[in-house]
């Protein structure tokens, strides 16, 4: 069991130390995917990596519901959590107050690689399409939450879903023709 393994279950177990102990030895993880998270969106961002980081962990640990089996999903949560903040964050912008009005654009399927810059428009539009692929094949969908927001590669998925890499190949074509189904269904 991995030092980060046994602080996860102490925490869970309501050790109120665990916390102090955990953040040091997953901080500089969580900067690492708060920043990849960072790389993606649109220059000029308010919201910095760090911020992101600590914001995320106060969601983790501050929600003691939450229950992780281990260090990989303890990560998968935190990438889903920068998520999340991203998200709120986007649609904040999106309000009329916040400049509300932009111009939404065609996107292809090829716009919906796991790297690249995500305007606020199209980041909600695949958040959208997401919560209605998840409630399609949550399996799959999660496969998409690890590609598309926590940059995991196709191995590292396949390995945290415990799938084969050719099934996480074929299962990430699925959610990309069907996200982008979904999306295109919405703008038209």
């Amino acid at each position: 069991m991995s030092e980060v393994t046994r602080i996860l279950s102490s925490l869970q177990q309501g050790d109120s130390h665990a916390g102090a102990e955990l953040l040091p030895l997953v901080y500089d993880e969580l900067r690492r995917l708060a920043q990849w998270q960072m790389s993606r969106e649109t220059p000029g961002q308010t919201l910095q990596a760090t911020a992101l980081v600590h914001e995320a962990w106060l969601r983790l640990v501050g929600n003691s519901n939450d229950h992780w089996e281990g260090r990989r999903h303890f990560f998968a949560a935190a990438a889903e959590a920068m998520r999340r903040i991203l998200i709120e964050n986007a649609r904040r912008k999106q309000a009329v107050r916040h400049g509300g009005g932009l111009h939404r654009t065609d996107m292809e399927l090829d716009d919906l690689p796991i790297a690249g810059v995500a305007p606020d428009d199209e980041l909600l539009a695949v958040d959208e399409a997401l919560d209605a692929f998840a409630a399609h094949d949550p399996a799959k969908a999660e496969l998409v939450k690890l590609r598309y927001f926590a940059g995991f590669t196709l191995e590292e998925t396949a390995a945290a879903l415990g799938l084969s890499a050719r099934t996480a190949k074929r299962d990430w074509a699925y959610a990309r023709v069907w996200l982008y189904r979904k999306i295109a269904q919405r703008r038209g």
